[in-house]
């Protein structure tokens, strides 16, 4: 089954045109079939870009999924149009009393600040809440997996002296889990991040469960089956050039900055990246939508009204 999202949002095109299975409100009404609600809660200063990654993702699953986009009430984008972000985005303030079966929080380019210190921090506080009540599974990501994980169990975020920067190699902590069927005892991860987790910090809550890590950037996916979340600091979801735009940007702005580890053939920027992740981040996505399937009601108004734990 397809994604459904509108026709005109710049994603139907591009994600059609790569094969993957797209279709439009009208042609969703007209199947007799619950689509799984996803919400998308976006922080990237580059919407667009954010919502063609995560669409690519969860819209290559047997599923169909409803794709909802979602703001901060108050915070305003800077580096996307407003009458995309009037078109297509629901404030927080105006889907709080819905109900999901999946949320994906993504990152946000402000690592180096204290949570509260976020403009928008009390109201994330808020969605963390309603994620108990309204949404079945959370997947944060990179500063929103750090967000929920600080906010539900205190975990630290924690400066580094440099930027974990390149692709990185991690190993499967849990070939057992559902969520990494078909996972391979070591793969590469995309990493691009000024803070970590530590995973003695983790270890130290019995609550939670380190999936994927790598000994040079730390814990990579970690689960928190109470909090029915997922919590990934590392970028399965970033395309072939993603690394290398983030590298040309600081190069140009005469930012200080370390070619991408592992990235580019023979580490020669001139090179044209290969993409050794994609795989991974399918089977990854693609085996969290399988288990919010499994397991979130049927009536999705008994989402935070009945116990629907997902499965260790």
């Amino acid at each position: 089954m397809p994604i459904k999202i509108p026709s005109d949002l710049p994603a139907y095109d591009v994600l059609k045109n790569e094969g993957v299975m797209v279709m439009s409100p009208d042609q969703a009404e007209r199947q007799d079939i619950r689509p799984l609600r996803i919400a998308l809660l976006n922080l990237m200063p580059k919407k667009i870009q954010t919502e063609n990654q995560f669409a690519r993702l969860i819209g290559a699953t047997p599923l169909q999924i409803d794709l909802t986009l979602i703001r901060m009430s108050e915070h305003r984008t800077r580096n996307t149009a407003a009458e995309h972000m009037a078109e297509f985005y629901q404030p927080f303030s105006e889907v709080r009393d819905q109900k999901f079966d999946g949320l994906i929080i993504t990152g946000a380019p402000i690592e180096h600040m204290d949570f509260d210190e976020v403009t928008y921090w009390d109201e994330m506080r808020e969605v963390f809440a309603w994620t108990q009540t309204n949404v079945h599974s959370t997947f944060g990501v990179c500063w929103g997996g750090m967000a929920m994980i600080n906010h539900f169990h205190g975990v630290r975020k924690h400066i580094l002296d440099h930027k974990a920067f390149g692709c990185f190699r991690h190993q499967n902590l849990n070939p057992t889990s559902s969520y990494l069927r078909g996972f391979s005892d070591d793969f590469v991860i995309p990493v691009s991040r000024w803070t970590e987790v530590r995973q003695d910090e983790v270890d130290a809550n019995p609550a939670l469960h380190t999936l994927l890590g790598s000994p040079e950037v730390g814990p990579c996916l970690i689960e928190d089956p109470a909090h029915r979340a997922l919590y990934i600091f590392n970028h399965f979801e970033y395309d072939s050039g993603s690394l290398k735009q983030e590298y040309d940007r600081d190069v140009a702005q005469g930012t200080p900055i370390n070619v991408p580890d592992n990235y580019y053939p023979d580490d020669d920027p001139s090179q044209v990246p290969l993409n050794r992740w994609r795989s991974h981040a399918h089977l990854l996505y693609g085996n969290w939508i399988n288990e919010i399937y499994e397991t979130t009601p049927f009536d999705i108004e008994k989402i935070g009204l009945e116990a629907t734990d997902l499965r260790a």
